[in-house]
């Protein structure tokens, strides 16, 4: 039955019966007296009923809706219906939204009380603001995963038939040996793999969960503050801005020109508008695409339909970049050609078998007709089964892919640690490629530290003139333009306390400039006035205007403030430093214009205020649009926003990398032409022609002449958020890898055409945050360069992997492949290989794709798309080192016996140990593909140096101590020395091979991989 409670004698008398009841509940009901909610409540009956048969409450009584005592009538469950549902009637029936208001103790002004006791309160009544995500992949599954690799299959199921015949015949003490080798070989390669892809699992899951920590702004105690967005409790007043997300379910209380992207939620494209009479309801999830507001939340987490949306939503880390896919068709090449050989090794060892060409370790022919017992013949052909596919497990480079999960990981961590978290993984490796960046210049040029420097009244500087020599009236004026038309607002602390200032930069910069020098007082402008409508400012527009009324006189007011040169296109007359008012002629205008040039040349962004009285007729005949023509200009006022610190220097780092910089601005061409040279971006000797445009002259040109003049564009001023989406478009055209910075709602469009789109993560609203790949944290453009250094760090590091792994493939196979040819045998058994795969993949990849960024690294040209994977330098580079090592075994293979004088078992271990040796010591020779000193800066790369030391250890030990596992002979000091001896001497060899110059055009055109 749906009956509520209400909070009276009924619910005292509901309470007492739960005596009998258990410590744990009526210990919960105890709790009811402070903050129990209702599905708690429910539940917890539900669950006693049915365990104790016992119902503690007539069924004709029985409640859903439990209200917390100290919130009045409402409860969790009507709360979370009230949004759901778009219920008007339920705020009716408690006063409207003030009612409701009020009931969940908070101010629409000044917010919640705030202090620890009110915090836990509502938490504990209405939840938190947080939702169970789906379980993240355990471990096993990775093992699972592991398993699933056919040639592991394979490998078990010879594995298994070599255990089983071994034991049959030599027993179980001995025979165990060859059988169990591979399946421990085989444990040791699954487990690292899967360690390693669970490791790289947990830490995409830790950036996601990074990703989703956003800043809310909300009022608590009547101040505006950041908290996070788990933060949010029921009660808290929240403050929208465009572009922002709702971080919760709620109700309007407040604001001007309110519309909602609902389409996350609805799929519905259509803005909605939200406001106090027909629809109060913001729904989390959803965006605002326009205006400003403040509401109050009513159901956080789970409690909201976007809560409920997201924990039934996994998050996928397993995002295919072009790099991984690129690297799974060299893989697959490569895979077949190993394929290939081991067909051929085991058609030849097979045939070798039969025709009893083969003999056991005692030097018996091993096949000898029907005298041959079976178990013998299978116990033979599994072994050759087993070498054959060692030789595929061996020639498949299952690493690559893994070393490129291993090198975004680590360059992830990295990166952020460098103030850019990455969103999207292939951004990463497609930064290496960026031939253009268009960077944005506020915040991330400069400072974002603004002060208003200079205050002109008509053409009159002000100076360091005090406001009382200014006529009242244009102070008065002023007040209302600057405290009225702003999303920013002041905050009192305690006297003695200094004022707080909330808002863009350049509202706070405004807003501190009116209290500090015009001695604007903000809650007695409030009192005075009434703020009827509001236009927003958007990037569009580059203005905002209000229409206010005064209290005094009644008397209706438009004020509009923005870009200097729009609004004085919109002005008719202007107020003198005496507050006369003058017409703007053709004079005035171009006087004005000169004085707008001269304040953008010295680098100050110009802000303009106008404003005109209005009737309430004008007003009710206007169609809700403020009037935009015959104003009178207030004043104008310069913002200085000076240049980030090292900006210079970044910008000349990314120009010797063979990556243009562009600019592109919303400020007057004046001052983006003054920024673009401080910062380097525009030499001071440069051609301006065709360098420097403004937004809507690029707009005008045909498509042909901005396919034409795109190039030598530097720097592009009043631009819109289309301009810069329609150059990305022209800059891809023409071939070029395009990154591109963005703040706005408005720059989303640029930012996923974008090959990398970075947001801001200070001044980013959420909809350009989630439209990019990579948030640049501080907002910093030498955190640009540092993605970009980082970018080309990844391609570099896979690209040494991939020399490093293909060196060993190439001899791997020729070894094993030669071997069988001539003598039937090979060298390297099927544990010794495992375990060269296991060194050549996991070990291999953590070494090298963990190398840090260096200077060399910007002194290339950006790699193009279609470049090869594999550059002639890497092919000269492993070709040498394969044909050495080739050479080397295969002299040890056919003549190892006689010069060193031992038996073959000795010899085999010999060309294992000096194989694995000339790995270990190629792998230093990987490092730099050009350089020759392949030494310099290793003491930083202490997990290369780690991972050497313990492949060299654990070598050791399968030599020396593992004999019955890995089939080896202990070797004397002597003969340790020649295999130390052989394999360092590919280190003078890589030294040298280095003067031998190389093409530019690759060697083979076929090995393409392209995107």
């Amino acid at each position: 039955m749906s009956a509520i409670l209400d909070l009276n004698l009924g619910c005292m008398d509901s309470i007492m019966q739960l005596k009998s009841i258990t410590n744990l509940s009526r210990k919960r009901w105890h709790l009811a007296f402070a903050a129990i909610y209702s599905s708690r409540a429910f539940s917890h009956l539900k669950r006693s009923s049915k365990s104790r048969r016992y119902d503690p409450v007539p069924k004709e009584n029985s409640a859903v809706d439990i209200f917390p005592l100290s919130f009045g009538n409402v409860s969790q469950s009507s709360l979370k219906r009230l949004v759901k549902d778009k219920d008007l009637e339920h705020p009716e029936s408690l006063g409207g939204v003030e009612g409701l208001v009020s009931a969940l103790e908070t101010d629409m002004e000044n917010g919640i009380h705030a202090d620890s006791d009110d915090i836990s309160r509502r938490q504990e009544a209405f939840g938190v603001n947080t939702y169970p995500r789906m379980p993240a992949k355990s471990f096993f599954s990775f093992v699972v995963e592991a398993l699933k690799d056919p040639t592991i299959l394979i490998l078990l199921v010879c594995a298994a038939l070599s255990l089983g015949f071994g034991m049959k015949e030599d027993g179980p003490k001995e025979g165990w040996y060859d059988g169990g080798s591979i399946f421990v070989a085989v444990f040791l390669v699954i487990s690292v793999s899967a360690i390693s892809n669970f490791r790289q699992s947990r830490q995409f899951d830790k950036l996601s969960k990074v990703s989703n920590n956003i800043q809310v702004e909300v009022v608590r105690k009547g101040r505006r503050q950041q908290i996070s967005v788990f933060d949010i409790v029921v009660g808290d007043v929240v403050c929208l801005k465009i572009g922002d997300q709702v971080p919760a379910d709620g109700l309007f209380v407040e604001g001007h020109s309110l519309q909602i992207d609902e389409a996350s939620m609805t799929g519905e494209s259509d803005h909605v508008e939200v406001n106090l009479d027909k629809n109060p309801f913001l729904i989390s999830g959803t965006k605002v695409a326009d205006g400003y507001a403040k509401f109050v939340v009513t159901s956080v987490g789970m409690n909201t339909t976007w809560g409920e949306m997201m924990s039934s939503i996994s998050q996928d880390s397993s995002e295919e970049t072009p790099l991984q896919a690129r690297l799974n068709k060299l893989t697959s090449s490569i895979g077949k050609i190993g394929l290939a050989v081991a067909f051929l090794v085991l058609l030849v060892l097979l045939i070798r078998f039969f025709t009893g060409n083969t003999k056991d370790d005692d030097g018996k022919t091993e096949f000898n007709g029907s005298k041959t017992k079976a178990d013998d013949v299978i116990n033979g052909v599994v072994g050759i089964i087993a070498a054959a596919v060692t030789i595929v497990v061996v020639a498949i480079p299952e690493g690559l892919p893994l070393a490129v999960t291993l090198t975004l990981a680590y360059s992830m961590k990295r990166m952020m640690a460098d103030q850019a978290m990455v969103r999207k993984l292939s951004a990463c490796e497609t930064m290496g490629s960026a031939t253009t960046i268009c960077t944005d210049k506020t915040g991330t040029l400069t400072m974002n530290q603004m002060k208003v420097t200079k205050f002109f009244l008509g053409h009159d500087s002000m100076g360091d003139r005090s406001f009382t020599s200014i006529a009242s009236g244009i102070i008065e004026l002023f007040y209302q333009g600057v405290g009225l038309n702003t999303t920013g607002s002041v905050y009192k602390p305690n006297a003695g306390s200094e004022l707080e200032f909330s808002g863009s930069p350049t509202e706070k910069a405004i807003l501190s400039w009116a209290v500090m020098e015009l001695n604007m007082d903000m809650e007695e402008l409030k009192r005075s006035t009434k703020l009827i409508h509001v236009e927003a400012f958007n990037s569009e527009k580059k203005r905002s205007g209000i229409l206010m009324k005064k209290s005094g006189d009644n008397t209706m007011h438009v004020h509009w403030k923005g870009a200097a040169e729009m609004i004085i296109a919109m002005c008719t007359h202007y107020y003198d430093s005496l507050g006369n008012i003058k017409v703007i002629d053709d004079t005035q205008r171009e006087k004005f214009d000169l004085l707008v040039q001269g304040m953008a040349a010295s680098s100050l962004r110009c802000i303009a205020f106008a404003h005109t009285q209005v009737s309430e007729h004008e007003w009710s005949h206007g169609n809700g649009k403020l009037k935009e023509n015959s104003l009178t200009l207030l004043g104008l006022v310069g913002i200085k926003d000076p240049c980030r610190p090292g900006v210079w220097k970044a910008v000349q780092d990314c120009q010797h990398a063979g990556v243009h910089v562009k600019m592109i601005t919303g400020d007057n061409v004046f001052t983006a032409k003054a920024i673009a040279t401080e910062c380097g971006i525009l030499k001071i000797d440069q051609d301006m022609d065709g360098a420097v445009v403004e937004g809507v002259e690029f707009r005008n040109y045909t498509q042909e002449e901005r396919m034409e003049k795109v190039d030598k564009i530097c720097v592009m001023a009043r631009s819109s958020p289309f301009d810069k989406l329609l150059m990305v478009q022209c800059l891809k055209q023409k071939g070029h890898v395009v990154a591109v910075t963005g703040d706005g709602t408005n720059d989303a469009p640029a930012l996923k055409e974008a090959d990398i789109g970075l947001s801001m993560g200070i001044q980013g609203t959420e909809v350009a945050k989630e439209s990019s790949d990579i948030v640049i944290l501080d907002d910093n453009f030498a955190s640009v360069a540092t993605v970009l250094r980082w970018g080309r760090c990844v391609y570099n590091n896979i690209q040494k992997f991939i020399q490093f792994q293909l060196t060993v493939n190439v001899a791997a196979l020729v070894i094993n492949f030669v071997a069988a040819i001539s003598s039937g045998e090979v060298p390297l058994t099927a544990v010794q290989l495992l375990w060269v795969n296991l060194i050549m993949d996991t070990l291999g990849a953590l070494a090298l794709a963990t190398e840090q960024p260096t200077k060399e690294l910007m002194d290339k040209r950006p790699v193009g798309r279609t470049e090869p994977l594999i550059s002639n330098i890497m092919w000269r580079n492993l070709i040498a080192q394969a044909l050495y090592q080739i050479v080397v075994l295969l002299t040890l293979q056919f003549g190892g016996e006689k010069i060193f004088n031992v038996n073959e078992k000795v010899k085999d271990t010999l060309i294992f140990n000096t194989f694995v040796l000339c790995q270990v010591f190629n792998e230093f020779n990987a490092r730099k593909l050009e350089k020759k000193n392949v030494f310099e800066g290793i003491h930083k790369n202490k997990l290369f140096l780690g991972i050497i030391g313990i492949t060299i250890v654990l070598q050791v030990v399968m030599v020396e101590f593992l004999k019955k596992f890995a089939d080896t002979e202990r070797l004397n000091w002597g003969q340790w020395g020649a295999c130390i001896g052989i394999a360092i001497l590919s280190w003078p060899i890589g030294f040298l091979v280095k003067y031998i110059p190389v093409p530019e055009k690759p060697f083979f055109s076929f090995l393409k991989g392209r995107t």
